[in-house]
């Protein structure tokens, strides 16, 4: 719908990935994510905020999708960054109306 006439197909659930990031972000706001940390040679597991972690990640598909305007889709690899943010959106959207109450 971000460029009809891009002749790469855009296929696949990053979308709806995305939309289930911000959900566990709406749902859980202090919840804890664990991510793979390389320091130089050394690795490690560390827990950090998903509001962070999620939010870093959101940020970074925005800015990248206000980029992909200016480029060929070809260029960008065929990613739908602008997928990945509508599906965000969505669960932010959603996952308060879809919430099971107690």
């Amino acid at each position: 719908m971000v460029d009809p006439t891009s002749s790469i197909p855009s296929v696949g659930a990053s979308g709806a990935i995305a939309g289930a990031l911000s959900g566990y972000v709406l749902l859980f706001p202090r919840g804890l994510v664990r991510v793979l940390l390389f320091l130089g040679l050394f690795m490690n597991i560390a827990r950090v905020p998903a509001l962070l972690f999620i939010g870093f990640w959101f940020v970074i598909q925005f800015f990248i999708g206000i980029v992909s305007f200016s480029v060929n889709t070809a260029e960008t690899g065929g990613v739908a960054y602008w997928a990945h943010i509508g599906g965000f959106v969505a669960g932010l959207v959603l996952a308060p109306l879809l919430k099971i109450r107690r």
